[in-house]
């Protein structure tokens, strides 16, 4: 029996972080494989608690090998990507993987998994003016950065049709939303 990798994807603002925080909450079963990173520790932070914490060295020789599924380059000087021998390793013994990912991710991800393995399921809100509400509410951007989320938003949403499934996290209702990710992959993994 072989294992799936369940994706969610979305844009900034969505509430994928949320929706995938509530299910390593209620399925500690699953697995939720860590990133690895070249950013420093931060104090209190252990190799392989939040992040397997690498030297840039380490992290290029590793591109080079072709040892992760996706990375990126992330406020132009840390990696960050998601190691792929764990991640193969949990779905040849047949677990249930779970996987929080920007649209690069997702695109680079779905060329190594085989389809019959990969699950894509995009987190959305109702509309755009909620989509900038929950963005500036997080933290104070200026207009440029407001358009560049907003331009990044539409290029990803663009990208939703391309996922299997589509669930609308409507402000207030992250455990239903939680719960309708839930069904899908209860109903996938059946399937």
């Amino acid at each position: 029996m072989s294992g799936k990798l369940f994706l969610i994807v979305g844009p900034s603002g969505s509430g994928k972080s949320s929706v995938f925080e509530g299910l390593k909450t209620r399925h500690p079963e699953f697995m939720f494989p860590l990133s690895a990173t070249t950013r420093p520790m931060r104090p209190g932070e252990k190799d392989g608690d939040i992040y397997h914490f690498f030297t840039k060295e380490r992290f290029e020789e590793g591109i080079r090998k072709g040892d992760f599924l996706e990375h990126a380059v992330v406020h132009q000087d840390n990696y960050y990507g998601l190691i792929k021998a764990p991640v193969l390793k949990a779905l040849d013994e047949g677990k249930t993987v779970i996987r929080e990912v920007d649209i690069q991710g997702f695109e680079s991800i779905r060329r190594v998994i085989p389809k019959e393995q990969l699950i894509t399921i995009f987190i959305t809100v109702p509309n755009v003016r909620e989509l900038v509400d929950r963005i500036q509410h997080r933290a104070q951007m200026s207009g440029d950065e407001l358009k560049k989320r907003l331009k990044s938003m539409q290029i990803e949403n663009k990208k939703a049709r391309e996922c299997d499934y589509l669930v609308e996290n409507h402000a207030g209702e992250l455990e239903q939303t939680v719960g309708k990710v839930e069904a899908i992959i209860e109903r996938e993994m059946k399937a």
